[in-house]
This record gives C-alpha cells, sequence and structure tokens, in this order.
C-alpha cells in the first residue's frame, strides 16, 4: 500500500525558520512519520514533491541544520 499520498494531505509542519509569510521552508510531517515510520520532508514551493528519509536520517539533516546554521 502507497501511503505517500497520506503524507500530502494534511499534518506538514514548517520550519522554526520560515517566515511569517509562509514561504521558503522546509517542512515535514511528524504524525505520518508517528504513524509509518518514515519521515516525509518538502520545499513549501514544491509541496508536490515528497522526500521520504529513515528517521535516522531526518535526524542526521536535523543535527547538519542545526550544525552549519543552513
Amino acid at each position: 500500500m502507497n501511503h505517500l499520498s497520506n503524507a500530502t494531505e494534511t499534518g506538514w509542519v514548517s520550519s522554526s525558520f520560515s517566515g511569517p509569510d509562509g514561504g521558503q521552508c522546509v517542512q515535514w510531517n511528524p504524525a505520518y512519520a508517528s504513524a509509518h515510520g518514515t519521515v516525509p520532508v518538502r520545499d513549501s514551493k514544491s509541496p508536490q514533491t515528497v522526500l521520504m528519509l529513515s528517521p535516522e536520517s531526518w535526524a542526521g539533516l536535523v543535527d547538519f541544520a542545526r550544525r552549519t546554521g543552513v
């Protein structure tokens, strides 16, 4: 069963670095990640494209962003 379509509907959370206008940010779906063990990630400018990451990969990406300030 393909759960990708479920990940694209609701539950998206924007990066704390995104501006008040909601543009140009990374979004992830914690509810989907909790339910399925895969973390959907997308660019708010291109929400139709979703990258599915393992929890370990997602943690590494978050750690990298924190350390480098990107």
